[in-house]
């Protein structure tokens, strides 16, 4: 029986970043944990870092995940926004090294198709899957929430795929 695997899923945003962890004992996944890291949108942005980086830290000293993951950065934002949104991910990539939590990082299609089984699905249709798939009452979680339960959900499914393709490529290894 292989151990539980602790799951910190996180949707980056300057303003608003949600975490969910979520934990995978074989198929069986559970959330255990996830919120809302908020920042004013008035204050600077070196500030909001600072803050994101500080709430993520506290995050990851409380939940001790075995990994994370985040989307990708996507196309389609303007290049202000996509910059601040590199900005934000960079200090939250920057603490889960400095904590030494492996990162992994999934494109929005691939989180989609993980919770929904469909690459294009709409934010209800994932929010409902993740529901569903959880077993949640989401009317109290917030949209960043919902996302990061999806994005930690892509990853333990990811996970086994993954373990299977190391495996198979050290099988492959001449010694």
């Amino acid at each position: 029986m292989t151990a539980a695997l602790r799951i910190l899923g996180l949707d980056p945003g300057s303003l608003f970043t949600g975490y969910a962890l979520v934990e995978k004992s074989g198929s069986r996944l559970t959330a255990i944990d996830s919120g809302r890291i908020a920042c004013h949108r008035k204050t600077p942005l070196p500030e909001r870092l600072g803050t994101l980086s500080t709430a993520l830290e506290n995050v990851v000293d409380q939940t001790q995940p075995d990994a994370a993951a985040l989307e990708s950065v996507f196309q389609g934002l303007n290049p202000k926004s996509l910059i601040v949104l590199a900005q934000a991910r960079g200090a939250l990539i920057a603490v889960l090294s400095r904590r030494r939590v492996p990162v992994r990082e999934y494109s929005p299609t691939q989180v989609k198709t993980a919770v929904s089984g469909y690459g294009r699905a709409g934010k209800q249709q994932v929010a409902a899957m993740v529901q569903r798939i959880l077993g949640l009452d989401a009317d109290g979680l917030s949209s960043d929430e919902t996302d990061a339960l999806a994005i930690a959900i892509c990853c333990a499914q990811m996970s086994r795929s993954e373990e299977l393709q190391h495996s198979d490529s050290d099988r492959n290894v001449v010694r």
